[in-house]
């Protein structure tokens, strides 16, 4: 209802012309077809009042008294015309708007706001135009072709116009719309150009449609594929930031811990409690939470993983099966512990403001902003453990440790504290993955058993011990998984990547780089 009176800060130039009272009683009474055909009329020369008496007319704020439409907000009555209030009569009757009417009505609206001053919406007005165009509405286009001045929204109101002509009777305008259509990139247009490939009549004309069907399909390929390989990089960030803390407790540690996935959790349920906390406490700074929860995730996680190493792990040094079966137990404790605490459903984390829509790279091509964030926190914490590992004092202790524990120990390095840190860090970095998980997807207790399997073969894929070889392994994986899913299907892709990982590791073991260094056996 707000958009009643202001949907046309359009800006439409004729202001000279006025809706009638007998336009908007032909547009709002009779039957569907004479009402649409009065709306075309009107739409031709539109102004600010037919706006507001089409908006009203979606918001189901129109009613009929003695042959004459009015609209009506907060029980009164107002001349759709003037804008006057009126006496609204006790028995008027509502409008009754069928889905086909509706659907003529958005349409009308959409093509309204070419006229908008703000890019955006043009933009999307071009976008709901493009699923039905209509030559009935071919005067607005080109109206608003004629006075557009963004050169790319300029284009598609192009091909929208292009697409609106294809049904004209008129064989040159068909052919010449034909020929337009070839350039564009955008769904919509190939499901037109099929419609109409069917019902087309002429040769010549028949032949331009299936040439620029061609050239469509093609540019949809193409960005098919850039799709599948930015969904890839997308999953190998996460696959990525899910195994870095690996890399470390069972890369460098040789830890075998089935409770990383859970550490991950604990991050992801930190982040929404920060959450909470900043909707509670601080509304205004509400899209800043992330930038809170991001060292509150890491903490979390990483003091749950020194106490877990401390108080379990140390004691099972060189004992990979007890590791293994004490982590696991470990995991169930901690998925229980979280459903005592939050419940068993999943929780939404919201995403701020500046991480929602995306980047328009193509008509059906759109790069989420919270995929491309999180490929950049990827790509941060990845630069940050790897200047920690190889210049920092703590990662020169781990490195030792990691190479000859007894030497390490023996030069003065506190080894059983080193064994912690290093732990933490690892849990902490899985930590950052559920703070990241969380902006895309909701959280649940039984969050980390969906990635810990695929993190462990990242990690061996990549080579034990080898941060360049989890980087490759987890952007290889990722990206091969998404092309082999719009193939085969999500199952048969993991089921086809789990296979040609066992297969590269039965020929090459030590993975795709191999520990070098005196230890390493030939």
């Amino acid at each position: 209802m707000k958009k009643l009176f202001t949907l046309l800060a359009t800006a439409l130039a004729l202001h000279a012309y006025a809706l009638t009272p007998q336009e908007a009683a032909a547009i709002a009474i009779g039957e569907s077809d004479a009402r649409i055909e009065a709306m075309n009329k009107a739409m031709a020369n539109a102004d600010d009042k037919t706006a507001a008496f089409l908006q009203a007319l979606a918001d189901d704020a129109v009613k009929i008294a003695g042959g004459k439409a009015l609209i009506v907000k907060d029980g009164k009555g107002y001349d759709p015309s003037t804008g006057a209030e009126t006496a609204l009569p006790a028995d008027a009757e509502d409008v009754v708007n069928n889905n086909r009417m509706r659907g003529e009505i958005d349409s009308a609206l959409a093509a309204l706001k070419l006229f908008s001053k703000d890019e955006k919406l043009r933009s999307a007005a071009i976008t709901e135009l493009q699923k039905e165009p209509d030559e009935s509405k071919l005067a607005l286009i080109e109206k608003a072709y004629a006075a557009e001045t963004n050169a790319s929204i300029k284009q598609q109101l192009g091909l929208v116009r292009a697409a609106a002509l294809l049904s004209s009777s008129d064989r040159a305008k068909r052919l010449a719309a034909a020929q337009l259509l070839a350039d564009s990139r955008s769904p919509a247009t190939k499901t037109l150009l099929l419609g109409r490939i069917k019902e087309e009549t002429d040769p010549e004309v028949k032949s331009v449609l299936e040439g620029s069907l061609k050239q469509v399909e093609a540019s949809l390929a193409w960005a098919d594929r850039a799709g599948a390989i930015f969904s890839g990089i997308s999953l190998g960030s996460i696959l990525l930031l899910v195994a870095l803390g690996l890399a470390i407790t069972y890369g460098l540690m040789g830890v075998i811990n089935m409770a990383h996935g859970e550490l991950m959790m604990i991050g992801a349920y930190a982040t929404y409690v920060v959450q909470g906390l900043f909707r509670k406490y601080a509304p205004g700074a509400f899209d800043w939470y992330l930038i809170a929860a991001v060292p509150v995730a890491f903490a979390a996680s990483a003091f749950v993983g020194a106490i877990l190493e401390r108080g379990v792990i140390r004691f099972l040094y060189g004992r990979p099966l007890e590791t293994l079966l004490a982590t696991w137990g470990i995991s169930l404790a901690l998925m229980q512990l979280v459903r005592s605490i939050f419940g068993a459903q999943n929780v939404g984390v919201e995403n701020p403001s500046w991480m929602s829509g995306g980047v328009v790279v193509t008509g059906d091509l759109q790069l989420p902003w919270n995929r491309i964030f999180i490929i950049a926190f990827a790509a941060l914490v990845l630069a940050g453990m790897a200047f920690l590992i190889a210049r920092t004092r703590l990662g020169l202790f781990v490195r030792g440790v990691t190479q000859n524990r007894p030497i390490a120990s023996c030069m003065g390095v506190n080894t059983a504290r080193v064994d912690t840190y290093a732990f933490a860090l690892g849990s902490g970095i899985a930590g950052l993955a559920g703070c990241a998980l969380s902006q895309i997807g909701n959280v649940g207790p039984d969050l980390g058993q969906a990635y810990i399997v695929d993190s462990f073969m990242v990690v061996v894929l990549g080579g034990v011990g080898q941060l360049a070889g989890t980087v490759y392994a987890a952007l290889g994986l990722g990206i091969l998984n998404k092309f082999i899913e719009g193939w085969a299907g999500a199952v048969l892709a993991k089921i086809g990547v789990l296979v040609l990982i066992i297969v590269f590791i039965q020929k090459r073991p030590q993975g795709l780089f191999a520990v070098k260094g005196r230890s390493a056996e030939a």
